[in-house]
């Protein structure tokens, strides 16, 4: 059976397992404000979305990962759909995330309905990476 919850400090060396990005004390914020997600399979954590506001109004979903053994099933999909339907009924009419272009990903969410509004080149030297490109979806 599958379920999403908000994520909770117990959640912590599962959460890193996936998400190597977040320091211990923006895990415990996201904790606090109820800002990530865990999806269950059978109890079990399988994988995980975090978001915070982008301009202190937009939801803007930073972090989508499904454990690799579970990807291609639909979960990513789920998960997306749950914060969608919460942002929404919290009264937001507008989602963001971004992707790099060299990941699949931005085939994922244009499948999901998001559009492409522009893309960042970041060439400072310790953040260079491919240009991310971002994506919005009207609620």
């Amino acid at each position: 059976m599958l379920s999403i919850r908000y994520v909770q400090e117990e959640d912590q060396s599962f959460w890193f397992s996936l998400d190597p990005h977040l320091s211990k004390e923006e895990f415990l914020w996201k904790v606090a404000q109820k800002r990530g997600y865990v999806l269950l399979d059978d109890q079990m954590p399988v994988g995980l979305l975090r978001y915070h506001l982008f301009w202190d109004q937009i939801p803007f979903c930073t972090l989508l990962y499904i454990e690799q053994a579970k990807q291609k099933r639909g979960y990513g999909r789920m998960l997306m759909a749950f914060w969608e339907q919460e942002m929404k009924e919290r009264g937001h009419q507008m989602v963001m995330t971004s992707t790099r272009t060299d990941e699949e990903a931005q085939h994922f969410y244009r499948k999901l309905g998001y559009q492409e509004a522009g893309g960042l080149i970041l060439t400072v030297s310790a953040y260079a990476q491919p240009m991310e490109l971002f994506f919005v979806k009207a609620l």
